[in-house]
């Protein structure tokens, strides 16, 4: 390439004359100074903190998961029992209906003001929602009423949750190096299920102190407070970790290149809602999708499997708190090794893999369960677990993965939290609704199998997205020799698309600084 072609290519395309619309981008060589390199060091870092928030999201799911029976009690005396587990189940899915609203709201903030912002906003409406619900008055102070501001702290809770999955794994994956994204995307998921556990393993001792010091009834009378208002602690801790992260560097090149302004027919540019939906129906289906198998598996193994083993199983609240802790553990240090296999293999076999378990384990898993004996639990719950490590594995990296950058934040709210609002979150009120329905303690696993076949389909229809840069910026990653290997192959990498980048509004030098090359795209090693 001659500079004047480099000098030409490098300019940002303007819009034609007749149609007003954009041409096809132009694009130039890469080279190395295009390149982010992230030290592992950061990388480290910036996703312990996301990691934190997202314990603290699934904490608060798990004490309400654990709680739901007592909940009932606490909340809904005066009616009959089936009546008032749904009405507290209704508690948990009336969250995740008001989801949709706050990533409308803040999925597209965040691409305007950055992924750091938004993820020390939820964080903190969170942890404020949830310990509030423990100073909450009861049925038997105030009626039926109570379960209004219940439902009120829980919209508070969905609301910010709209912003912080679908925030915090497009932060990880922007600060991921694309060949080892899968790996450390997949930490964002150990956060969550280990905040599980931890809420699992809190509603248990409580239970057991609470019930050895004050008797039988102490759960109903004070105990169901203490796991909320030990959200206050905790929450401060995870916000004081949101203050300390950095924003993602892709987000800042693009920011700082001018790359993401709003540009109605470029669907590299930032996006409203409108736009993003008119842009990216594809792949929001197919992110819909996946995530509606994701959950629904998943939150049958977190949320809906204590009322399941309490009220069709016949086990007691403490060992269905206990049993499913071992297994969540278990399988959240299973993560990181199925989301660096899915940067080997590749996000799609991965998906096909988990497809394939959960249509032939679900079954078996409910029948085994049906036995009652501890044994079985244990064994029932991790061949329910174990579709959902292959789900979640490689999920936080291939998702993002889907949408550009300028308008990454916005297009994974909304396809996220449709999706999880619609079918995730209410896994547990459709399940237990379908059993008193049907009378067939079955009906949980038939549904996890119904969304699991819809996935399979969309998976077949996606691009895959392992190792490749994230559409909308530059390659990431971990060293400066990396960067100059990758630009000395570019022309013989297939994973390399520069019409996807932003090279033609970045400047030279314009990123990390990793090492200047010539303006024709040959590399020269960098000095010291």
């Amino acid at each position: 390439m001659n500079s004047s072609d480099n000098a030409a290519s490098s300019s940002p395309a303007s819009p034609s004359p007749k149609t007003g619309r954009k041409p096809a981008r132009k694009t130039r060589r890469l080279r190395v100074d295009d390149v982010l390199v992230v030290k592992t060091s950061k990388v480290r870092t910036a996703i312990s903190g996301t990691v934190v928030g997202n314990f603290m999201e699934w904490f608060d799911f798990g004490i309400y998961g654990y709680l739901a029976v007592t909940m009932t009690v606490v909340f809904t005396e005066g009616l009959p029992p089936e009546a008032g587990i749904l009405v507290t189940l209704f508690g948990f899915a009336v969250s995740f209906l008001v989801r949709p609203l706050g990533g409308l709201v803040l999925g597209p903030l965040g691409d305007k003001i950055g992924r750091k912002k938004i993820l020390f906003l939820t964080m903190s409406m969170m942890a404020a929602a949830t310990a509030l619900i423990g100073v909450l008055p009861t049925a038997a102070q105030i009626g039926l009423w109570a379960i209004a501001p219940l439902y009120l702290l829980k919209m508070i809770q969905g609301f910010s949750t709209g912003g912080e999955y679908a925030g915090a794994s497009t932060y990880v994956a922007e600060f991921s190096p694309d060949r080892r994204r899968g790996f450390w995307a997949s930490w964002l998921d150990v956060g969550s299920y280990v905040g599980f556990a931890a809420g699992a393993g809190t509603v248990a001792l409580t239970t057991l102190i609470a019930e050895g010091l004050a008797g039988p009834d102490a759960m109903t009378e004070f105990g169901w407070r203490i796991p909320f208002l030990i959200a206050l602690p905790l929450g401060a801790v995870a916000v004081w970790f949101r203050l300390k992260i950095p924003e993602t560097p892709a987000y800042e090149v693009a920011e700082t290149a001018g790359g993401i302004e709003s540009e109605h027919e470029d669907p590299m540019a930032r996006q409203g809602v409108f736009g993003i939906f008119r842009h990216f129906w594809r792949q929001i289906l197919i992110a819909m999708a996946i995530v509606a198998a994701t959950n629904t598996a998943g939150y049958a193994l977190t949320s809906y499997m204590p009322t399941y083993l309490e009220k069709d199983v016949g086990v007691s609240n403490l060992t269905a708190a206990v049993a499913t802790i071992p297994v969540l553990l278990i399988m959240s240090a299973c993560l990181p090794l199925v989301g660096r296999m899915s940067d080997k293999l590749g996000r799609k076999p991965v998906y096909l893999m988990a497809v394939g378990a959960t249509l032939a384990l679900m079954v078996p898993a409910f029948a085994v369960m049906q036995i009652g004996e501890i044994w079985a639990i244990f064994i029932a719950l991790f061949m329910v677990a174990a579709p959902v490590a292959l789900w979640a594995g490689p999920s936080a990296a291939s998702l993002p993965a889907f949408f550009p950058t300028a308008s990454r934040f916005g297009a994974m709210a909304i396809a996220y939290n449709l999706s999880v609002s619609l079918f995730g979150g209410t896994t547990p009120l459709f399940s237990e609704f379908l059993i008193q329905l049907t009378g067939n303690t079955f009906m949980p696993a038939f549904y996890i199998m119904f969304f699991a076949a819809v996935a399979g389909v969309g998976v077949l229809t996606m691009r895959e997205t392992a190792r490749r840069p994230l559409i909308g910026s530059v390659p990431t990653v971990e060293t400066k020799a990396e960067a100059v290997e990758l630009v000395k192959g570019q022309d013989d990498n297939p994973l390399i698309d520069t019409h996807t980048m932003p090279l033609d509004i970045l400047p030279p030098a314009s990123t990390t600084g990793a090492a200047a090359d010539g303006q024709d795209g040959r590399v020269t090693t960098p000095a010291g």
